[in-house]
């Protein structure tokens, strides 16, 4: 994705077109072939984010792109494309963290005020909050991310992956009767989670009981449902007391879902506080996000410089000092 934004008027975004990835049912995606769609994309998303923008590349300020976490191949992509846009332009460089950009977008288009933040994707589960100049994680996935989780089973059961799979497994969860509830593993260690026994269990489950029509597919995907969103409503909560803060975030790819939105929602409610989302065109990853970010950083005077427009496949994001942030709200 490639956006556009600005810090004047009301709406910051002008432009956020998007190509998303989609393989086969039954398959996922490899590092290469991620690259390779990338690669084959970015200069026409360019064009149509100016397009619809109405601009032009001499009205851009500065640059940011991805430096991570994610993907090698495509991260890659990113960088290599930034860093030609810059000579090309003339525009400085600024290296965004991942996780940092889906916050940042969150928090300016909720008007979340110091919440905790549920980061939830293919790649990643955490959970966050804001403490003298970094964004910390108070808890995590000690395995594979929830997202991660959702894709895997859907190739198991043979759902699409158009538009997601996590999308598919909430549309098939919502045709179960509601009452079949299947015991799988709930592994909560304090604020920390583990989603691969869970998957090893559901997947056995449906290998062996549903072409015997013991159990149905709305019912395993209501059940992993179920199971791991009261997992992560446990570990909001959790942070919540222990931060003494009222308000959640949502965000990343899976912060779409429904069903987590509401269980999250009612769980706030009951402490007093509410749950801020988005909807898809800004949960799922989008290049405004890391615009949005990018902006902030470039405000509080932070610029990449070329020859460090690297990428960091494992980049924390506790690792980012979050230097645009007025340090006496939130600190704890």
């Amino acid at each position: 994705g490639v956006g556009i934004v600005t810090d004047e008027g009301e709406d910051p975004i002008l432009a956020n077109p998007r190509h998303t990835y989609i393989t086969p049912p039954g398959t996922g995606f490899l590092p290469r072939e991620t690259a390779e769609h990338h690669r084959s994309h970015v200069i026409q998303l360019v064009k149509a984010a100016l397009k619809e923008a109405k601009l032009d590349s001499k009205d851009i300020d500065a640059i940011a792109y991805t430096k991570g976490p994610g993907m090698g191949g495509p991260l890659q992509v990113g960088a290599l494309v930034t860093r030609t846009l810059s000579l090309l332009w003339k525009k400085p460089v600024v290296g965004v963290n991942h996780c940092v950009g889906h916050i940042e977008m969150g928090i300016r288009l909720t008007e979340a005020k110091d919440p905790i933040v549920l980061y939830v994707s293919g790649g990643n589960t955490q959970v966050i909050a804001y403490s003298l100049r970094r964004y910390r994680i108070f808890g995590e996935t000690i395995d594979i991310a929830v997202g991660n989780t959702l894709d895997r089973f859907a190739r198991v059961i043979g759902l699409s992956n158009d538009p997601s799979p996590g999308y598919n497994i909430e549309q098939c969860a919502k045709k179960a009767d509601g009452q079949t509830l299947i015991e799988l593993p709930c592994v909560v260690k304090g604020m920390d989670v583990s989603f691969s026994g869970l998957l090893s269990e559901i997947t056995r489950i449906a290998k062996t009981q549903l072409k015997s029509g013991q159990v149905t597919k709305e019912d395993l995907c209501f059940s992993l449902q179920e199971t791991i969103f009261s997992m992560l409503v446990e570990i909001t909560e959790r942070a919540m007391a222990h931060c003494g803060k009222k308000d959640v975030l949502i965000v990343g790819g899976v912060g779409c879902n429904k069903r987590l939105q509401q269980m999250m929602a009612v769980m706030a409610a009951e402490r007093g506080g509410k749950v801020a989302t988005m909807d898809h065109r800004y949960c799922i990853d989008n290049g405004a996000m890391i615009a949005w970010a990018g902006l902030m950083m470039f405000k509080s005077g932070i610029v990449t410089k070329l020859k460090d427009t690297t990428i960091t496949q494992r980049f924390r994001t506790d690792a980012q000092e979050v230097t645009w942030r007025d340090d006496s709200a939130g600190e704890q």
